[in-house]
């Protein structure tokens, strides 16, 4: 199992959203490089386009949930940046978690 780490500073996404491999759907994007840190890092965000603080927030909570159950299965170490997008404010966390595992299985970092 992966220990994980939350991505805090702006330079770290900044760097993920240039130089990053992203994924994209309808209710979720992915951008993701592989580190050398040992640990899988991961970052969220969500624009305020989408709602406000009540709705922004239960988009995080769903997006961190989705992870949390996807987290053991993720193979190497990454840093990771999900981004809520229109669709994802009227989907469940299971919902969600399905998009992710198709993302992250696109982007090699989960085996099918």
């Amino acid at each position: 199992m992966n220990d994980t780490k939350t991505l805090h500073r702006n330079g770290d996404f900044l760097r993920l959203y240039h130089r990053g491999k992203s994924y994209t759907n309808p209710a979720l994007v992915i951008y993701l490089q592989k580190n050398r840190a040992g640990i899988c890092r991961v970052g969220i965000t969500v624009s305020k386009k989408l709602g406000n603080a009540v709705t922004r927030n239960r988009c995080k909570r769903i997006i961190r949930a989705a992870y949390r159950e996807l987290e053991p299965q993720i193979v190497g170490n990454y840093d990771i940046v999900f981004v809520a997008r229109g669709k994802t404010k009227f989907k469940k966390s299971t919902e969600i978690k399905a998009v992710m595992l198709s993302l992250l299985q696109k982007a090699g970092a989960i085996e099918k």
